[in-house]
């Protein structure tokens, strides 16, 4: 039994376009991370890009600002590893399961 190639074509073209319009709703999906109880929070894009940081200036010694810096930066991490696993769900549910390499 020969694959049919213009089925198979077909196919790619479909995925090719089911990707592109998953890319560009990542771009207005969010997610939200915070940390310390919510002394920090971020927001985050469903394509990577940091839209805020919010800090309860309430919460925070203004005195420890090494402390302030890691929060700010788990935050951000969090907030990343969200929306990767955001994009990762939303692209792999059109790739069918398949692990394409440099998807995102």
């Amino acid at each position: 039994m020969k694959p049919n190639m213009n089925s198979m074509l077909k196919q790619a073209q479909k995925m090719q376009a089911d990707m592109a319009r998953i890319q560009e709703e990542l771009k207005s999906d969010r997610v939200e991370a915070s940390v310390g109880g919510g002394v920090i929070k971020v927001v985050m894009t469903g394509d990577l890009n940091l839209e805020s940081v919010t800090i309860d200036p309430a919460a925070v010694d203004p005195d420890d600002v090494a402390m302030l810096e890691d929060m700010v930066v788990a935050a951000v991490n969090e907030g990343l590893r969200q929306a990767q696993a955001l994009a990762n769900s939303k692209m792999s549910a059109v790739a069918g399961g398949m692990n394409i390499p440099g998807l995102m």
